[in-house]
């Protein structure tokens, strides 16, 4: 998942739990720490020989916390995989129209609307994928031709994989 910590996204994985003991990825980098979570909302962090205490305060959603930690607060935010979708897509729609239309996350394609040779126009709809119970529209941003189709419907695809190829007028 990813952790917005005010301005900087960080990709955090957890790699394993056994009791306190928690080892978690976090853009890259491993860390092994004994974390000890109380009910007050105090949390005890121990990192390679050295001791953190901190204050996690959980916002009204569920996914927003106030971490108050060695004299500085930081406002945390947990971005699930449908948040960090929609931020891709909409980045994606600012930019300029690729050759390739790529599956944003794994997903399930739920209609094809195009098929080789056919001419598109900016906006038209080329396919609607399911991630997470959300169907989206996948759509162009500019007048280009569909060279290949390469997948169906009902196919569930990867991150990435390759949906569709363009031509771009």
């Amino acid at each position: 998942m990813e952790i917005q910590i005010g301005n900087r996204l960080a990709e955090v994985t957890l790699l394993s739990k056994e009791g306190n003991n928690v080892s978690i990825e976090i853009d890259g980098k491993i860390y092994h720490v004994d974390i000890c979570m109380f009910a007050n909302g105090q949390v005890s962090i121990l990192n390679n020989g050295l001791s953190y205490n901190a204050t996690l305060i959980k916002g009204n959603t569920g996914k927003h916390y106030r971490v108050a930690l060695n004299y500085s607060n930081y406002e945390i935010d947990m971005l699930d995989s449908q948040a960090k979708y929609m931020r891709m897509r909409k980045k994606n729609d600012l930019e300029k129209q690729a050759d390739k239309i790529k599956a944003p996350m794994p997903c399930k394609i739920v209609k094809v609307y195009v098929e080789p040779g056919q001419q598109l126009e900016a906006g038209d709809i080329v396919l609607t994928i399911e991630a997470m119970k959300m169907q989206s529209n996948i759509s162009v941003s500019e007048a280009c031709t569909v060279l290949e189709v390469k997948c169906a419907e009902n196919d569930s695809v990867m991150a990435e994989q390759v949906l569709v190829s363009l031509k771009l007028d």
